[in-house]
This record gives structure tokens, C-alpha cells and sequence, in this order.
């Protein structure tokens, strides 16, 4: 089989599974792959299983999407020996069950854009140093909106035969994350201190799209690993032949 369309494959067991070859649970769509219309049915196969996602698939052990929970970012606002910095525990991210996948194309490797109308991010908050020239120490809470977001997923997977079926691995997966509106504020922080929490949450106002592209390389790498964790827990479970019939 080639590899363009292996990059199908991937796409489509990436977000639907089935507990054995000769079942199609009712989260599975499933495409013929002599349909000349087949990268449609599978983007169509995408967008039925978020309802799914949205709650997980215990058949599989697929914990639900909403929340998922990444451990911390820390970032370096400021520079200098009193360099503002801050640290984000416990994020959970809310809104990716809300996707559409706009667009697919096939090779190796493969790639797609996916959009979400917002995606919404709480976490527990920690900073230490000079903002401007206020001593902004203390810790409260931090939420985020991501609004439009679009995800651009690039990935190379691998094949392996067993128990004569063919399973799926990504052995490399790449998102890159941007988004149109943006919104960050803080809150509970510094003994409820007003004057220090207005200065933070301008920062965040102003400064919003720079503190992203200081987010970025670590929430890259995090959901980027994330991602392709749920992936493979799929891929575990589904051989090819499960999902794609002649």
C-alpha cells in the first residue's frame, strides 16, 4: 500500500476505533476505500466521533478530551537578575472535542488543519520578580481564551503486522497552535492585592500574543506528545482492516 494512502489511514484510526476486526461500534464510520470520495467520508468520520471524545470510550480505555490536563509551562516574561517569571500547575484545557477538520492532505508525511471555536485554559498561578516596578510575587489562579484556534497537525507513522491484521504507530507527530483572539487574565493573586492584580492582567492585555510565543515551545512539545498518546492508545486496539473496508 502507498504511503499516501497509509497518511489516510492515520487520520481516520487516529480518531476511530473498534474493539475487535469484526465489529463497528456506533462511534466508528466506516469508508470504503474505493470510494472516489473517500477523503470526504473520512473527515466526515472525524467529525462523528467528537460526541464520543467529548465523554471517552471506556471499550478502549480512552479517557474523555474534556478536560485534558497538562502538568506545568514556565515562562520567562522579563529579563534581568529580578526577571519577572511565572509558572502554570494543573492546566486543564477545555473545548478540543469542538473540532472541524478544514482540510487534509495526504503524502508523508501527512498533514491537516483542524479549528476549534475557543479553547479555554484554567490553571493554578505562581510568579516571582520585578513586573515593570512592582514586586509581583504571589500566586492565584489563571485562565486563558484561545479563541479560533487552529491546530496544524504534520506526523510520520509506521506499520506492524500482527495476528495477520496491520496496526498503525506515529512514530513522530507536530502540532503547531494559532490563534486569532486572545484572552489572559489572572485572578486570587497576592492577598487579592487590586493594585498588583490590575498591573498583571495589563500586561496580559497588552502583551497578550508575545506571552503565546513564549508559551509556545513548551506547549508544543506537551500537546504534541499528548496528542500522540491518544493516538497510540487507538492504535493499540484497531487493526486497519477494522475500519476501512473494500
Amino acid at each position: 500500500m502507498n504511503k499516501k494512502l497509509w497518511a489516510i489511514l492515520l487520520l481516520v484510526v487516529g480518531c476511530t476505533a473498534t474493539l475487535s476486526s469484526d465489529t463497528s461500534p456506533e462511534y466508528v464510520k466506516q469508508c470504503s476505500k474505493s470510494d472516489p470520495k473517500l477523503i470526504i467520508c473520512l473527515i466526515d468520520a472525524l467529525h462523528h466521533l467528537r460526541s464520543y471524545l467529548k465523554v471517552g470510550i471506556s471499550e478502549i480505555e480512552l479517557p474523555s478530551v474534556e478536560p485534558f490536563r497538562m502538568d506545568e509551562l514556565t515562562l520567562s516574561l522579563t529579563g534581568g537578575t529580578n526577571g519577572y517569571k511565572i509558572q502554570l500547575r494543573e492546566l486543564f484545557i477545555r473545548g478540543a472535542s469542538n473540532y472541524t477538520v478544514e482540510d487534509i492532505k495526504l503524502g508523508s508525511p501527512f498533514q491537516a488543519i483542524v479549528r476549534m471555536p475557543a479553547l479555554i485554559l484554567d490553571a493554578h498561578y505562581s510568579s516571582s520578580g520585578v513586573l515593570i516596578i512592582l514586586p509581583a510575587s504571589g500566586n492565584g489562579t489563571f485562565h486563558a481564551r484561545f479563541g479560533d484556534a487552529k491546530v496544524l497537525v504534520r506526523g510520520t507513522i509506521s506499520t506492524k503486522l500482527r495476528e495477520n491484521k496491520t496496526y498503525l504507530n506515529v512514530d513522530n507527530l507536530d502540532v503547531a497552535l494559532g490563534v486569532k483572539n486572545l484572552q489572559m487574565r489572572v485572578s486570587k493573586i497576592f492577598n487579592n492585592n487590586r493594585i498588583l492584580t490590575e498591573a498583571i492582567n495589563l500586561f496580559l492585555r497588552e502583551n497578550g500574543q508575545e506571552v503565546l510565543k513564549l508559551m509556545e515551545p513548551q506547549l508544543k512539545k506537551k500537546l504534541s506528545a499528548l496528542f500522540a498518546g491518544i493516538v497510540n492508545q487507538l492504535l493499540r486496539h484497531v487493526p486497519v482492516e477494522s475500519f476501512l473496508i473494500p
